[in-house]
């Protein structure tokens, strides 16, 4: 019934579009951009929704307040706490090798504004348990998400991440102010 029902609203109603060649195994890192307002969430869960997809996320915990918190963890939320110094991605690298399913999804800016220094926490987690990162493209423009390219972490983080942000250069977000790849040439 929520498939279907999710599968209507995304789909049908409001016109998008999904293009996913990307194998997805019992383990992975999504990483999702461009990130660029509130409504990627629920493009996203609707998305989960429509193809069964179930995977974790992160949030800032500010937003992990009642009635919210508890809808958002039951929703696979996982707060983060960015005034603090703590080893989160080791902790998640060493959860995803003990678990036998493993499915988290971040955002790699950080952030709705622009930046051009993306979190590399993402690439950390999965470099550390051995996950590939499957990166999964929204675009507002042409109501589309696309996953047509996975990476296998290799420890040479400033290369891959250069590969990272060119592979998103092409997605327009919601608002497109708010996304920048940087200066990656």
């Amino acid at each position: 019934m929520w498939k279907s029902f999710c599968n209507w609203l995304l789909y049908k109603q409001m016109g998008w579009t999904a293009e996913v060649t990307e194998a997805h195994p019992d383990k992975y890192i999504i990483c999702l951009a461009p990130h660029t307002s509130n409504w990627d969430f629920l493009i996203g869960q609707l998305y989960n929704g429509a193809t069964g997809m179930d995977s974790n996320f992160l949030m800032k915990k500010e937003w992990f307040f009642w009635p919210l918190g508890p809808i958002f963890k039951r929703l696979g939320g996982i707060p983060v706490w960015r005034d603090k110094k703590t080893s989160m991605t080791d902790n998640l690298a060493e959860t995803a090798r003990q678990l036998k399913t493993f499915r988290l999804c971040i955002t790699p800016e950080g952030t709705r504004s622009a930046t051009a220094e993306w979190k590399k926490g993402f690439y950390y987690i999965a470099f550390k348990a051995e996950l590939p990162i499957l990166l999964y493209g929204v675009d507002y423009e042409r109501r589309h998400i696309e996953c047509t390219k996975t990476i296998i972490p290799n420890g040479d983080i400033d290369q891959q991440m250069r590969e990272i942000k060119l592979y998103f250069s092409k997605f327009k977000g919601k608002k497109p102010e708010n996304f920048t790849i940087g200066d990656v040439e």
